[in-house]
């Protein structure tokens, strides 16, 4: 690999675009989300057509009340200045929980309901007491199978990716992506090593790392990122900076993925050759990056291909699917992202889907631009995954040329 071009700063074309509709609802989450994720289900589960005996009621409405009260500020004290580990683990936890308590009450407080009036099966009590123990139950595996599959080591996902300008030569490039690990709270350095250990099975020319390292400075985290160091690749170990970077002094995480033997590529690419073809790799910093203050920090993707032959096919690293925009309008091949999760607990991929233009999966935007958005490879808050499995990814780049 040749590294070809240096880090510019962003023109003023390069500026995040306009807020979208999800950052403008959310200014008013922290006020309204706890009040809902806990009184919905308080309603659902102890007071609609509910008639338990009154020790009942007052036991569970106290642990709701409690969850009311402690979510919130065991957030605040685990993720904000006090930065305190115990309190975000609390704090994260209620929050999933909440979250899947919330969306089944709902769901099945309604719909199983009206099937039981539909099909005539008990009077107001015993639907109410039904959906009661159908909301518990589903809440509780849901809960527990999404904690396994937020920790478990994921899952690689393979696919071919066929590139109309890539030459015969590059036919068969492996490319493996990881992405937002977000070490945090939870000590996963053992996930990591066995995650490290897998990317090294798929034996891979280029291994990606799409931003979202973790949630704490580099100095915090270092000893769950330190089994990225062993990460093999023929050919380069890349990486680009996501949002959660700029929470965390990202400076920091930029040397660290250095001193781990990671290719840093902040607006600037670096070429891949073999058999007579060249491949762009090229990487931008997180489109927040320039509202960070961050001195240099900032997505500039005029910075990133500059120099590069414009006849020869890019690979684009940038961490928010969002960025394809700009991407397809310079004539990017594909583009490589994370920061969805895919949701991470089910339902949550409609709200995604406001600020993003793909969840995950491989999607064409524009005539030539792939776009390919990875589910993530570990979890962010809420140590939960509900019907959004957290991935590894290899892409086999094709070429129409290839022979055979």
């Amino acid at each position: 690999m040749t590294d070809t071009s240096d880090t510019r700063p962003a023109d003023s074309g390069a500026r995040d675009p306009r807020q979208s509709a999800l950052h403008r609802m959310m200014r008013y989450v922290p006020l309204i989300a706890p009040v809902l994720l806990w009184a919905v289900p308080c309603w659902v589960l102890l007071y609609a057509g509910q008639h338990w005996p009154l020790p009942v009621t007052l036991a569970g409405s106290a642990l709701f009340a409690l969850g009311l009260v402690v979510m919130p500020l065991a957030m605040a004290r685990g993720h904000g200045r006090r930065q305190q580990d115990a309190a975000a683990i609390v704090g994260d936890t209620l929050l999933g929980t909440g979250w899947v308590l919330f969306t089944w009450s709902v769901l099945l407080g309604v719909l199983l309901r009206l099937a039981l009036v539909l099909a005539g099966v008990g009077e107001g009590q015993d639907r109410a007491r039904i959906v009661t123990w159908a909301v518990l139950g589903v809440s509780a595996v849901l809960l527990v199978w999404g904690y396994a599959e937020a920790r478990r080591v994921p899952r690689v996902r393979r696919l071919d990716v066929q590139l109309p300008r890539l030459g015969a030569g590059l036919d068969g490039t492996r490319i493996a992506l990881i992405t937002d690990t977000h070490y945090g709270p939870l000590d996963r350095a053992r996930w990591s090593a066995r995650v490290c250990e897998t990317v090294n099975t798929l034996e891979a020319d280029v291994v990606c790392h799409t931003g979202d390292i973790a949630d704490g400075t580099a100095e915090r985290r270092r000893a769950q990122a330190a089994p990225l160091g062993t990460v093999r690749a023929t050919r380069a170990r890349v990486y680009v900076t996501g949002n959660h970077e700029y929470y965390s002094e990202a400076q920091g995480w930029v040397d660290l993925m250095d001193e781990l033997g990671w290719e840093p590529l902040r607006n600037r690419h670096l070429l891949m050759e073999r058999g007579g073809d060249t491949l762009v790799v090229a990487g931008v910093d997180d489109v927040t990056a320039e509202s960070s203050g961050l001195e240099g920090h900032r997505a500039h993707l005029d910075g990133a291909l500059s120099g590069a032959d414009p006849d020869h096919p890019v690979l684009l690293l940038a961490h928010q699917p969002k960025f394809v925009d700009r991407a397809a309008a310079a004539g990017v091949d594909l583009q490589l992202s994370g920061h969805t999760h895919g949701g991470q607990i089910w339902p949550f991929h409609h709200l995604v889907r406001l600020d993003q233009p793909a969840l995950a999966g491989l999607t064409r935007h524009g005539d030539r631009t792939l776009l390919y958005t990875s589910r993530g490879t570990g979890f962010w808050g809420p140590p939960f995954r509900v019907f959004a499995p957290s991935e590894i990814t290899l892409l086999v780049l094709r070429s129409p040329d290839r022979v055979g």
